[in-house]
């Protein structure tokens, strides 16, 4: 169940908030007037957020060139990897 709470408490109650993101690795959203105007989150959750969005779209590219055909062996991928990890 997502935290709410009103924006009078990013003011007055930081600390809690701050706490809750923290230990839950959950947003809180804030409402201004009744509405919801903010997503609140631990700079560690963004991160991870912004790391599992730029692999889903890696994953997305990957599966758009396979199914064009640009993909190649197993065999062949490993041989390139191994020629280039050569130093």
């Amino acid at each position: 169940m997502p935290a709410i709470r009103a924006s009078a408490d990013l003011r007055n109650k930081y600390a809690e908030i701050s706490d809750y993101c923290h230990s839950t690795n959950e947003p809180v959203f804030i409402t201004k007037n009744g509405q919801g105007d903010l997503a609140v989150m631990s700079i560690a959750q963004y991160d991870f957020l912004l790391e599992k969005l730029d692999l889903y779209s890696k994953l997305a590219d990957g599966l758009k060139d396979f199914q064009n055909g640009k993909h190649e062996s197993f065999d062949k991928a490993m041989q390139d990897i191994r020629k280039g990890l050569e130093i």
